[in-house]
């Protein structure tokens, strides 16, 4: 079945159990709205896991009485099911009742909010990803084909996983070659990660030089680049303006746009809101948007400061685990919405960030405090993003002639040029990156005389 078929909605029960604490479903809630369901009530248990159930048989019992009486149309399981565990689960609730647990659920949202080929690509290779060894455990257990017969629903999937890894691996190469072509251009590329509902999309308006939801092409999803360039106080009606929802994944495409940090030219993408709990293998199917991760020269980890402790401390883990995996640069931890917290509330969350960071695999810089939709701290937030960025700055002095200023117009839309106009020359101190600076050398020795020389360094 098209996993594009099942968001269908309806009256749910949220089922939840821990081994070692009473559950909380506010996150399981919240997915499950997400997912169009009206949550009409919960069954919660404090226990090991049951091999049968996943809950207790009593409890199981009890959850299927609950969906009774709540005349629910589904079960969503705050947790992964195993194949037999699903069945047996399913075998207890009256007839037509539907049975989805953590995992299936939140790539059902994804699949629902995808638009663009990679996305679209990634949800569909995650799915088949997690079906695969429920198929093969249902096939095993019907014993209607053996693992090797041609025709095998095994193998089937199989195939289709090797045709979804082809097709993405040919979309991702194309997103480097895009890559490749903007840093030559001379962009730094920064990338928005962390928990979903953090507020990364809101800080991509923010931050961008000339941005408005309804110029973007939805077409292009994450190819996408706005052109605009961009003029100060653009963003005093942001508060106003913006269309972010507070919802759970508002944004599913991998957005880039263009932004203008103190001189520098940066490409900003924001990616897919993470979530806990997801298996190793989910989470790397998801190739295309942790590449823009790898690729980025800083990572702007976004975290909701305003959610409570324990659920601060938990999404930071989560969004520290994935960027150590794959971060390549450094990582700025952003404590967004302080807004709704008073002076020992945003300390508090600073603290609770640093400490969860401590001892993360990956290089990290001081948490940054902000409001993405008041402006709060967004300023220092951009220090800290050029002071993250790899960078060089040269210095040169050419002859005035035509040759001159087409590269002084070259320099102008690569980095940061400051130009003195002279009687017998022209002198320019220049930043930008170390590989852009590099080809400046390379072309201001054809513009100048040899009595005439330049100084670079790297910062």
């Amino acid at each position: 079945m098209n996993v594009r078929d099942r968001l269908d909605g309806g009256r749910a029960v949220v089922a939840a159990r821990n081994a070692d604490e009473t559950p909380d479903t506010t996150e399981i809630r919240r997915l499950a709205e997400a997912a169009g369901y009206d949550v009409v009530g919960e069954v919660t248990q404090r226990r090991a896991e049951d091999l049968r159930y996943n809950l207790g048989g009593g409890k199981a019992r009890e959850l299927a009485a609950v969906v009774a009486e709540a005349d629910a149309d589904a079960v969503v399981f705050d947790g992964e099911l195993s194949p037999g565990q699903y069945t047996d689960l399913l075998d207890l609730f009256p007839a037509a009742t539907t049975l989805t647990d953590r995992y299936r659920l939140v790539l059902e949202i994804f699949a629902d909010g995808a638009g663009s080929t990679a996305a679209t690509t990634q949800v569909d290779l995650a799915t088949l990803r997690y079906e695969l060894p429920r198929v093969r455990r249902a096939t095993e257990e019907s014993l209607l084909n053996a693992a090797t017969e041609k025709g095998s629903p095994v193998l089937d999937v199989e195939k289709r996983i090797d045709a979804m890894e082809a097709k993405l691996a040919d979309l991702t190469d194309a997103a480097a070659d895009r890559r490749a072509r903007r840093r030559a251009e001379g962009f730094h590329l920064v990338a928005l990660a962390g928990y979903t509902n953090a507020g990364k999309s809101t800080l991509l308006r923010r931050l961008a030089d000339d941005f408005s939801p309804e110029s973007s092409d939805p077409s292009a999803g994450d190819a996408s680049v706005d052109d605009a360039s961009g003029k100060d106080g653009r963003h005093d009606d942001l508060a106003e303006s913006v269309t972010v929802e507070d919802r759970l994944f508002e944004t599913l495409e991998t957005t880039t746009r263009r932004a203008t940090l103190e001189g520098r030219r940066v490409l900003l993408t924001d990616t897919v809101g993470l979530v806990a709990d997801l298996p190793h293998g989910l989470v790397r199917s998801f190739s295309a948007t942790l590449d823009e991760i790898g690729a980025a020269d800083a990572v702007l980890a976004v975290v909701d400061g305003s959610a409570d402790e324990e659920r601060l401390r938990r999404r930071v883990e989560t969004t520290v685990e994935v960027l150590a995996a794959d971060a390549t640069g450094p990582v700025i931890p952003v404590v967004n919405k302080v807004d709704r917290l008073d002076a020992a509330g945003r300390e508090a969350a600073l603290g609770i960030v640093a400490d969860a960071i401590a001892d993360a695999d990956v290089e990290t810089r001081e948490p940054v405090a902000i409001s993405a939709l008041g402006g709060s701290g967004v300023d220092g937030l951009r220090d800290a993003a050029v002071g993250a960025l790899p960078g060089s700055t040269a210095t040169f002095e050419l002859p005035p002639s035509g040759e001159s200023q087409a590269f002084v117009s070259w320099l102008h839309e690569r980095g940061d040029a400051d130009v003195t106009y002279g009687p017998e020359s022209i002198e320019v101190a220049f930043a930008g990156k170390p590989s852009v600076v590099d080809e400046a050398e390379r072309r201001a020795a054809d513009l100048r005389p040899a009595d005439v020389g330049s100084d670079s360094k790297e910062g």
